[in-house]
């Protein structure tokens, strides 16, 4: 792996470790497309993201349908989108391995609720934006664009094959 690509997966994993919440769009058997929020579980990003699920959730019906999804993230460092393959199952160590209090609120049956379900989500491509600048120097930058007729030098933006 060049320099380069691990500049790029490691901006990648830094966004992931900053976000809360990621949005997760899924394509329902009619094709619509639907975006629901989840938790972001994991906290560096290797090429999968996962999350705790609902088993009898539109979200899972819509991936045994069809499990081509995009998950969006921001946070402080950027932003993501991440093209990706889904898939549901149980998986008891790696659910116990996600599990918290956070979790519990989502599960009324706590961590033997049988509705739970791990979500993985293997991506394919990622793209990425990065600030450079900050909340205050993105709007500096953007205004100063405004200003002179110019793009705004924000951060990079790249998409990474997995």
């Amino acid at each position: 792996m060049t320099d380069t690509q691990n500049d790029e997966r490691a901006a990648i994993s830094d966004i992931v470790h900053g976000a809360h919440t990621a949005l997760l769009t899924t394509v329902s058997e009619k094709g619509e497309l639907h975006a629901r929020p989840l938790a972001v579980q994991d906290k560096t990003f290797t090429g999968t993201l996962r999350f705790l699920v609902q088993a009898d959730s539109e979200k899972v019906q819509d991936i045994a349908a069809n499990p081509n999804v995009n998950v969006a993230i921001e946070s402080q460092g950027g932003y993501l989108s991440i093209a990706g393959h889904a898939a549901v199952t149980r998986d008891e160590s790696v659910i116990d391995e996600l599990w918290s209090p956070f979790a519990e609120a989502w599960f009324p049956g706590g961590r033997t609720d049988p509705s739970i379900r791990l979500l993985t989500v293997t991506g394919r491509s990622v793209e990425y934006w990065t600030q450079n600048a900050g909340p205050v120097g993105s709007l500096v930058q953007t205004v100063k664009a405004a200003l002179t007729h110019s793009q705004p030098d924000l951060g990079s933006n790249g998409t990474v094959e997995l």
